[in-house]
């Protein structure tokens, strides 16, 4: 697919999500969901794309939003929901529902038009039932596009699709054997060195039990946004608790100092201040390091300034910068997978790390107005100390 065309995709529709963060669902399926149909190679004013396709249930019938079709038949399901929402486990077994009363429907999307999970019947498993294999966010596309070749028309046509998730599957497998059996694999490694080499003077079973991990590491990163759902759920667990309010996980600890006014942070008025976009689910990341990650950056910056994105809107956080490091030097709280992102590292990202005590919320956010950093911009101290929105610092 046409990186430069997703590219704008993804600004086209973060813009109208900013800019109407409580679009309904109609707005939602024409300004976000029909486009995304396009971006998969479906033509919207053809007979392969049905709305509101008719579904016989025991119970006499319902529709399903979209229903994608090659020839007569139809071959994915697409439940739209509006952006203001998030999407549910009711509403992803509703869309199972729909699936089981199709035979030849083996793909289901369920989107808000920001978030998307997609859905596969799995034949080799279970009967064939309904699993979800892939999970992604708007956000997510720009850096790794490739996510969209399982759900493309030429890729459900040529049954391509169905190949990857049987890939998916067997990696998820691999994974789940090599988190339950770590210990035993860790051995295992080490007796075959030991074997090969004789005694080392390095702490051989410290090594091998991070080339298993790295070997995990290595795996989810090229599985790209497999849903956890067929991992090991117990090791995904481990050590988190759910935070409803941002998504994510709760901080293990929170480093954020306190609350300053934008005019009292120190600072000449020409200092350089980096300017990032997060999410509220990342923001367990940035309390409990004083860090920001897993970023490239380019050139030198005092200060760091976060915008949060979503219901907020507004740059909230404010630290001075220490150094910037490998992630593998970052001494982070937990290993970089357990973080939402974690699996986008890659060797050129970075850590930012702050300096002790200069983790800051805002007194006086700056809120948006019409622009907003979609990836790393820079800023001035004097800017952002004067700044009435956004649009004054970016």
């Amino acid at each position: 697919m046409d990186r430069e065309e997703i590219n704008e995709y993804v600004k086209r529709c973060q813009q109208l999500i900013e800019s109407s963060p409580q679009m309904d669902e109609e707005n939602t399926k024409v300004k976000l969901v029909q486009p995304f149909l396009e971006l998969l190679g479906w033509d919207l004013y053809s007979t392969e794309v049905a709305l509101e396709y008719t579904i016989p249930m025991a119970s006499g019938s319902t529709h399903v939003d979209y229903a994608l079709l090659v020839g007569d038949s139809p071959v994915v399901f697409v439940e739209a929901k509006p952006v203001k929402s998030n999407l549910t486990d009711s509403e992803i077994q509703q869309l199972r529902s729909y699936m089981r009363q199709e035979l030849d429907v083996d793909w289901g999307i369920l989107t808000n038009g920001k978030s998307f999970e997609v859905l596969t019947k799995n034949r080799h498993q279970n009967g064939g039932e309904e699993v979800s294999v892939v999970q992604f966010d708007l956000d997510d596309l720009a850096e790794n596009p490739e996510v969209l070749e399982l759900l493309t028309k030429e890729s459900i046509r040529t049954g391509k699709s169905d190949e990857v998730a049987e890939q998916v599957a067997q990696t998820n497998k691999v994974i789940r054997r090599l988190q339950q059996n770590e210990d035993s694999v860790t051995e295992s490694v080490t007796q075959a060195v030991e074997n090969e080499v004789g005694d080392l003077t390095i702490n051989l079973e410290e090594q091998s039990r991070e080339f298993v991990q790295n070997l995990v590491a290595l795996l989810r990163e090229q599985r790209h946004f497999v849903s956890e759902e067929e991992v090991d759920k117990s090791a995904k667990k481990h050590d988190r608790k759910v935070d409803e309010s941002s998504n994510g996980i709760t901080p293990l600890e929170n480093h954020v100092a306190g609350k300053v006014s934008r005019k009292d942070i120190e600072g000449d008025s020409d200092t350089r201040v980096a300017v990032f976009p997060t999410k509220q689910s990342g923001l367990p990341f940035l309390k409990e390091n004083e860090a920001w990650g897993f970023v490239r950056v380019g050139s030198e910056f005092d200060y760091v300034a976060m915008y949060v994105t979503g219901e907020v809107r507004e740059v909230k956080y404010i630290a001075e910068v220490e150094s910037v490091v490998d992630h593998d030097d970052a001494e982070l709280i937990r290993d970089p997978t357990d973080y939402k992102d974690g699996a986008k590292i890659d060797q050129d990202k970075k850590v930012i790390k702050f300096k002790p005590g200069t983790l800051y919320e805002l007194e006086d956010p700056v809120p948006y107005s019409s622009k907003y950093p979609q990836g790393l911009r820079y800023t001035s101290m004097g800017q952002l100390r004067t700044a009435d929105t956004t649009d004054d610092m970016l």
